[in-house]
C-alpha cells in the first residue's frame, strides 16, 4: 500500500519549488500588453528604424533609446510614444526589445 508521500508526490502537492514564472510583457494604461510595432521609412534618402506603440513615461522610452543608440551606434531621437533611429536595425531592435519583455509586430 502506497503511502501519503507517494500519493503526494503524484498528485504534485509534494514539498516541490514552484517553477519561476518568467517576468510579465511590459503593460500599457489599459492593462493588456503594449505590441511595439518597428518598421523602416525613408527620410531625406536614407533609412530610420521607427519603433511605435509605447504607452510608457518619456523617462523609460528615453532609456530604450539611449540603449539602442549605445547598442547600435547610432543616433536617435524620441518622439510622440515612440523612437527614431538612424539606419536599418529592425531586427536588432525587435530582439533588443523582446529582451526586455516589449511585445513586438
Amino acid at each position: 500500500m502506497p503511502g501519503l508521500e507517494d500519493l503526494a508526490s503524484l498528485l504534485g502537492t509534494g514539498d516541490t519549488k514552484p517553477e519561476p514564472s518568467k517576468p510579465k510583457w511590459h503593460q500599457g494604461y489599459d492593462g493588456n500588453p503594449m505590441r511595439i510595432k518597428v518598421r523602416i521609412e525613408k527620410r531625406r534618402g536614407k533609412p530610420v528604424t521607427i519603433a511605435q506603440g509605447f504607452q510608457s513615461r518619456p523617462a523609460e522610452l528615453q532609456r530604450l533609446l539611449q540603449m539602442a543608440k549605445a547598442k547600435f551606434g547610432t543616433g536617435g531621437q524620441v518622439t510622440d510614444n515612440a523612437f527614431e533611429i538612424n539606419g536599418d536595425h529592425v531586427e536588432k531592435l525587435k530582439s533588443m526589445l523582446d529582451a526586455e519583455r516589449y511585445l513586438t509586430r
